[in-house]
């Protein structure tokens, strides 16, 4: 794929002698696990997007806090980059390791700590499992409200990380929403802590800036995470409509109604008949689009937001409203959703997800765009998106053993990110930036935006050392890759320059 590198991967860090590395770490960290032969390091070569893989110089996989401090300062020591990684289902390409650093996997940390009902949070490890926290809180009454599609694999570390969502954060937020503190290892392997078991903390707001940072400001070593009541009644509401574009109007209608559904998501047809084929969710299989609606909250209310709902929907043009008979049904309506990315993987060989969001009022000339590029590129697109918020995943269908679609699977999830932000919407919403979507890093923001970002980079990790080459595109590059005006005079920051 035809991914733009950050320069400073591209040559400028100093080669690192693998045989003297390792030898070193066995000195210095001998009850530590390193992976170093080519058969060990190649199931880490990519996250999730697999189109970019790398094996990795070496793979170390510590049990203890202690550990890591001390690799991160013997990389900071020897000028060695190191790339987090979790999980590994990230889906731009964030945990891509380098041939010329070690990959750090932090999915050894997995215990929950603590879970205080009183305080309502929870202290766990980075590599807890995302549902995990939910499952361990069950016996309060309690839960962790984000939910990402992969929240039965991903691990909260990658979800600080990624700043991830899920089908409930229109009204429950995104991780940065749901956390009280993070503790973490900066690149010189000193203890730092950010935000606090208060609700608020004085001083500027590093929890929220390094909440979704990739990996690229410091190690997450704790995370404590806010744990909110179970709703007393949850229902779900499943309209279909006869157009895509309806559909999305009906997204803006019931939110400028004064409702604000616990989850608001959308699938057209495609997406629609694939689920229905894996799930058997009950999904009308010859509506153009679905969305479904769940609402919660005490008893009384949710009755009366059922329906308002229905109203609404009906009078922006639904053809059929569904409302859940029972538990087990509504289950099986988001069982449907949250499967709808493995269960396109049956339509195609390959599939390439974006992760793009919008203003909501966007939303029909946007799918309506989207459709329009499908038929430019001769590639079907199936449309899965967390519509209440505006974050859209449109799924590029191709086939990697045709010539040239991968490189045109790309190319046109490229122009759907850009329709994003032409729009007035950004180019990700959960997945992040990684390596995936650098270039249009260049077509969002600014040359003095992105000379703000690499001083914030540089104030954390001044050497450059983790996860170079992801999300922060040099000035240079961009120049190159033709989609911003260059600052051309004196930078704010002349340590910058190289940029």
């Amino acid at each position: 794929m035809s991914i733009l590198y950050d320069e400073r991967v591209d040559g400028v860090l100093p080669k690192v002698d693998k045989s003297a590395l390792l030898a070193e770490l066995r000195e210095q960290l001998p009850d530590m696990d390193v992976l170093h032969t080519q058969e060990d390091l190649k199931p880490y070569e990519c996250d999730g997007l697999s189109a970019y893989t790398t094996t990795p110089m070496l793979v170390v996989l510590p049990e203890r806090i202690e550990q890591v401090e001390r690799l991160l300062k013997l990389c900071y020591q020897r000028n060695v980059p190191v790339v987090a990684r979790g999980a590994g289902t990230g889906l731009s390409g964030g945990a891509l390791p380098l041939e010329q650093g070690i990959l750090l996997v932090m999915a050894r940390f997995k215990h929950i700590i603590e879970v205080n009902p009183e305080g309502r949070y929870a202290r766990v490890q980075p590599g807890v499992r995302n549902l995990a926290i939910s499952q361990a809180a069950a016996p309060y009454d309690l839960y962790y409200a984000p939910d990402p599609s992969s929240q039965i694999a991903c691990s909260i570390g990658g979800n600080v990380a990624e700043n991830a969502g899920g089908v409930h954060c229109l009204k429950y937020g995104l991780t940065v929403h749901n956390l009280l503190k993070v503790e973490i290892l900066t690149v010189e392997g000193e203890r730092m802590t950010l935000g606090s078991d208060a609700l608020d903390s004085p001083g500027f707001d590093l929890l929220a800036l390094f909440t979704g940072s990739e990996g690229m400001l410091g190690i997450i070593t704790e995370v404590t995470v806010k744990l909110l009541p179970k709703p007393q009644v949850a229902k779900v509401l499943l309209a279909s409509f006869d157009s895509v574009e309806k559909a999305g109007r009906a997204v803006g209608e019931i939110i400028a109604a004064g409702i604000i559904p616990g989850g608001l998501e959308m699938m057209d047809n495609l997406a629609i008949r694939a689920a229905e084929d894996f799930i058997h969710a009950g999904y009308p299989v010859d509506a153009e689009a679905i969305l479904l609606c769940e609402l919660d909250g005490v008893e009384a209310d949710v009755h009366d937001e059922c329906d308002r709902v229905k109203v609404v929907l009906i009078q922006a043009g639904a053809t059929e409203v569904r409302l859940a008979r029972d538990e087990a049904e509504r289950v099986k309506f988001w069982a449907g959703r949250k499967n709808a990315f493995p269960a396109v993987g049956r339509l195609s060989p390959d599939y390439y997800c974006m992760d793009g969001t919008i203003p909501r009022r966007e939303l029909p000339g946007v799918l309506k765009g989207i459709s329009d590029l499908s038929e430019e590129f001769g590639l079907r697109v199936a449309n899965v998106f967390h519509a209440g918020d505006g974050n859209m995943h449109p799924l590029i269908l191709f086939d990697a053993n045709q010539p040239g679609e991968l490189d045109r699977a790309e190319t046109l999830g490229g122009k759907i990110l850009e329709l994003c932000v032409k729009v007035g919407g950004s180019i990700t919403g959960e997945h992040g930036v990684g390596r995936e979507k650098i270039n249009q890093m260049c077509s969002q923001f600014n040359s003095d935006e992105l000379i703000l970002f690499h001083a914030v980079k540089a104030a954390f990790d001044p050497s450059g050392l983790l996860n170079p080459g992801k999300n922060i595109p040099t000035l240079h590059r961009c120049a190159e890759f033709g989609s911003m005006h260059v600052h051309h005079g004196k930078l704010p920051f002349p340590e910058l320059e190289r940029f």
